[in-house]
């Protein structure tokens, strides 16, 4: 009884709060701005591995002598590694912060690419791919969080989408670049990213989030007087922060039996389906194999690469831009149904080839429609599952359920990296059938469970799902 009516004080009093906070409103200062580039800079590396295996097939290959599988297991070290830092993602970063956790990352990351980049062997590479792919794992979580922890409400999630258009920009480079510079000095471009962000971490805050679940009140109110200006009024922004965690804390202690509760559920099936669909959507199988995708379709595979390169920028701009203006699940619906659509449409293209029918217009109909299945990607599903993730799930659970999710995309990832060569071989039309089928799974998993969090504070959404599953349970 006890409990409850100090719950629902506490309650009241972020209400009020929220009152105050909306009252004074956010301004995006020069260090948020500073602070999001910073830890974006990871997603820039992230990119170049997604697509590192497109634009370094062909010359891997013939340099290191390599068969189809030996190459289908180099791709899916990197998301093998990926998973296996994605088990101590949300541990490390409450343990050592936001900040130290993608230290973390750039060393793992930076020893990885450079594994890659003076390999002798199939093993250094396999070591390399393996090193980068830990560090990818733990940029996938903090990145996403970091920023969503920093940034005002209002532009939080063109904010956080950035990780995603950053992401572009990495596969951009290797689509681009991938025709006429050799697979190691990519390699060596993919660590530039993360020198830069190791540097500019000195010179970011932490997380005032991060900073109140650690219990130091005078580093929160100095990171957010950082964030928001000097002049800027953070005292309502601040007590929220702490009433918010407070609440939480004296709600559980942060074990994986608090998963279970009935109030965090749905946060856990949204986060964990949402991950699962941007996976076994093909979306990581078609930009890691872009380039054998074109290959068996006929077109160039220098024209394709190219063109994608200069593409996939501005079509990820689409999301940065739409996602404070539609929302989230709009984004969502959209995104889903367009890549849908047009695996459906690339699997036919594949079943007229292999009728041999139209011959002459397969190839064209076919990069037209990886490149719109890709741009379908962008909008949505690639970056929102990430943006989402880092804002429904509540301080007290974020370590738990911020690593399974991590771990189920990364799991799913090298799954579908590893098999999809396998696949393409046994079936080129049937594969994207069935990614096809999975995006039109995910139009019904979208509409009837994934929330609006548009304009929300963290704290607001966390504290509508939490009580989301009482009002139900006491109708």
């Amino acid at each position: 009884m006890v409990a409850v009516k100090e719950e629902k004080s506490l309650e009241e009093g972020l209400l009020k709060l929220k009152n105050q906070n909306e009252a004074s409103g956010c301004r995006i200062t020069a260090c948020v701005i500073l602070s999001t580039f910073v830890a974006i800079c990871g997603s820039f590396s992230f990119g170049v591995s997604v697509g590192y295996t497109s634009g370094a097939e062909v010359g891997m290959i013939k340099d290191m002598g390599l068969s189809i599988a030996e190459f289908s297991a180099f791709g899916s070290f990197s998301t093998l590694g990926a998973t296996f830092g994605a088990l101590f993602s949300g541990k490390m970063a409450i343990m050592l912060g936001r900040k130290g956790t993608m230290w973390v990352s750039d060393i793992l990351c930076i020893t990885g690419w450079l594994c890659i980049a003076f390999a002798k062997d199939v093993l250094w590479l396999n070591i390399g791919r393996f090193s980068s792919g830990i560090g990818l794992g733990l940029i996938s979580y903090v990145v996403p969080v970091y920023v969503a922890e920093i940034t005002p409400k209002h532009v939080r999630g063109t904010f956080t989408f950035s990780n995603q258009l950053l992401q572009n920009c990495g596969l951009a480079m290797v689509y681009f670049c991938g025709n006429f510079i050799n697979w190691r000095m990519m390699a060596l471009l993919g660590a530039l990213p993360c020198f830069i962000q190791g540097i500019g971490l000195f010179f970011v805050p932490e997380s005032p989030r991060w900073l109140a679940k650690a219990g130091t009140d005078k580093e929160l109110e100095n990171s957010l007087l950082r964030l928001r200006g000097r002049d800027a009024d953070i005292s309502s922004e601040a007590s929220e922060i702490q009433v918010m965690t407070k609440m939480l804390e004296s709600d559980s202690k942060s074990s994986f039996s608090d998963l279970l509760q009935r109030k965090y559920r749905h946060t856990l099936v949204v986060g964990i389906g949402l991950m699962l669909i941007q996976q076994f959507s093909g979306s990581t199988a078609v930009l890691c194999y872009a380039n054998t995708i074109f290959r068996k379709a006929g077109f160039s595979v220098a024209i394709g690469s190219t063109l994608l390169g200069i593409f996939v920028v501005p079509k990820a701009m689409i999301g940065l831009i739409l996602v404070d203006k539609w929302g989230r699940r709009p984004l969502l619906l959209t995104s889903a149904s367009g890549m849908c659509l047009f695996c459906m449409f690339i699997g036919l293209a594949f079943t007229l080839q292999k009728m041999q029918l139209l011959l002459e217009l397969t190839p064209v109909f076919t990069f037209i429609c990886v490149t719109l299945y890709i741009a379908s990607y962008a909008i949505g599903v690639g970056g929102l599952p990430w943006v989402i993730m880092s804002e429904v799930f509540p301080m007290n659970i974020k370590v738990t359920a911020g690593s399974i999710v991590t771990l189920a995309s990364w799991s799913s990832s090298s799954i579908v990296t590893y098999a999809f060569n396998f696949l393409f071989e046994w079936s080129t039309q049937g594969t994207f059938y069935i990614f096809g089928a999975v995006g039109g799974a995910a139009l019904v998993f979208i509409w009837f469970l994934v929330p609006e969090t548009k304009g929300l504070s963290l704290e607001e959404i966390q504290l509508s799902l939490i009580r989301e599953p009482d009002e139900i349970n006491h109708t």
